[in-house]
């Protein structure tokens, strides 16, 4: 799956980015330093079920530190979107085309206030309102996909009137380069009041709601309030959270830098932690020093710098997704090459174990008998349909054991 990192200029997404891939994209206070978008691999994490089953386990997919499974996931950094981006102001074509294929959006927030709608420096934190932010977001994407969907729509809805075509089949069509599904367009038009066999009778408006609501359900926002060590970013959290606004509130450049200090060797840091350990005091300099009190007085206080559990958020709850182990050794709990745990595979929810099967080899699909739940040794029928943490293993013809 595909995480889009969006925000306006000076947010702090690019810091975000690097925070969840430990990267080296380039950061400046001046809009549009990100202009080519920046690709790489995140990771999600849970409680690996190397615990529970009392293994030591050696990943191939993924990481396991102390008992926490880093799976990964990609990721996209975009250029900063600006107001009326959709009719191409800034870089605001490009930046929306390169979100064509993203499953789920974080939008990085400014919450301290401290630029304007374009990115610009302010004088002080408290000059700018992040809520508008994130308003103007939301209506910046849902104005693009309505401009992508008003383009033909006179001709297909009277193709559709005429021809008795399944609108929910030619619109997904037409949206397929989105990540947009029959699925998705279903649920927009179960939710509102809108004729899908009649498209023709349709107003402007209308056509806006569907494309909004289309928004909402295909490309899902989850809101992380960054700046959040800022005194007047906690202040504007709190008016967010008065306003119904579920955000997360986060610190990327204190998980960059705990990212930073982790790989010189200096402290012991596990992605997400509520805390980290000091393994080398005197490799830090006076300042280096203050930066991680400053550092530790916010985990203490957030219990998080808030990236990864805005990452878990996208791909756990938001694209509800599962994490599913496969083996085939369903004693050693290994593969035929004897990996204990090496594999684990995130599926959306509702995925059955044929389907699963069909992921791992298409070979398998086509031949499948039946799995076998590890933990209950029992087996699954093709249409069993797993759950976050299953460890199984595929039985298909010829592949008996």
């Amino acid at each position: 799956m595909l995480l889009g990192i969006v925000g306006k200029p000076n947010s702090g997404k690019t810091t975000f980015f690097n925070a969840a891939t430990s990267g080296n994209a380039k950061v400046a206070d001046y809009p549009f330093t990100t202009i080519e978008p920046n690709i790489g691999v995140a990771f999600v994490t849970q409680e690996c079920v190397c615990k529970e089953f009392g293994v030591i386990d050696n990943p191939k997919n993924s990481l396991c530190i102390e008992g926490i499974r880093h799976i990964p996931v990609k990721i996209i950094d975009v250029a900063g979107l600006v107001p009326d981006a959709w009719r191409g102001r800034g870089l605001g074509n490009k930046f929306l085309d390169d979100l064509r294929q993203a499953d789920v959006l974080i939008h990085v927030v400014d919450a301290s206030g401290s630029f304007d709608a374009d990115g610009k420096p302010l004088g002080r934190p408290g000059m700018w309102d992040p809520l508008k932010d994130i308003r103007f977001l939301e209506e910046e994407i849902s104005r693009w996909l309505y401009q992508i969907l008003k383009r033909d729509w006179d001709k297909w809805a009277r193709r559709i009137e005429t021809e008795r075509l399944d609108f929910f089949e030619i619109i997904a069509q037409r949206l397929s380069g989105l990540s947009i599904t029959e699925e998705h367009i279903r649920r927009t038009i179960e939710s509102l009041a809108l004729d899908p066999e009649r498209p023709r009778s349709w107003n402007d408006e209308d056509l806006y709601s569907f494309a909004k609501k289309l928004r909402e359900i295909s490309k899902p926002i989850v809101i992380v309030a960054n700046k959040i060590d800022i005194p007047k970013a906690e202040e504007n959290f709190e008016r967010m959270r008065e306003a119904g606004i579920n955000a997360i509130p986060a610190s990327a450049l204190a998980e960059l830098a705990l990212i930073r200090f982790s790989e010189r060797g200096i402290i012991k840091y596990v992605r997400g932690s509520e805390s980290f350990e000091i393994l080398r005091p005197e490799k830090l300099s006076s300042r280096e020093k203050l930066l991680l009190e400053k550092i530790e007085e916010l985990l203490q206080k957030w219990k998080s710098t808030g990236v990864q559990i805005a990452l878990n958020k996208a791909v756990f709850e938001v694209a509800e997704m599962i994490a599913v182990y496969p083996v085939e050794d369903i004693n050693r709990l290994s593969d035929k090459k004897g990996n204990v745990l090496p594999d684990v595979f995130l599926v959306k929810k509702g995925t059955t174990a044929r389907d699963f099967a069909a992921l791992i080899h298409t070979d398998l699909a086509k031949t499948f008998l039946y799995a076998i739940d590890v933990r209950t040794r029992k087996k699954l029928a093709e249409d069993y349909i797993l759950k976050d943490r299953d460890v199984i293993k595929i039985v298909a013809a010829g592949a008996r054991g």
